[in-house]
């Protein structure tokens, strides 16, 4: 599979990971995040591959995550009822999610992104 490139492009962070990936010619397929939102069952089989707890996957500085007041419910969710919520809103997810099938990084950090994608 190739990468696939999950991101907002109003996202600081989105645009930093994908200057990186166009700095090291590395191809990418970008999905938009908002408008292509990933479903429960493609999230589930992300919180899978990553082995991090499900809710390392919600963009906790968003104002939708604040709205819903996810922080207060989110250890009383099961990993399905996660994954449900996340796919209702791209807003919801930690960006960007970048992964090839195998391998996931969520966020950007110019470290792992030259561990995990180079």
């Amino acid at each position: 599979m190739a990468i696939k490139f999950y991101w907002y492009p109003n996202c600081g962070t989105c645009k930093k990971a994908k200057k990186w990936f166009d700095d090291n010619q590395i191809d990418y397929e970008a999905v938009h995040i908002v408008n292509e939102t990933p479903s429960s069952d493609q999230i589930q089989k992300w919180i899978n591959i990553s082995e991090l707890p499900a809710k390392k996957f919600f963009n906790t500085s968003g104002k939708k995550y604040r709205e819903l007041n996810i922080k207060d419910k989110v250890n009383q969710l099961s990993e399905k009822e996660i994954a449900d919520l996340l796919s209702s809103d791209g807003m919801l997810i930690k960006r960007p999610i970048v992964t090839d099938g195998d391998n996931i990084t969520i966020g950007f950090k110019e470290e792992v992104f030259e561990k995990v994608w180079k």
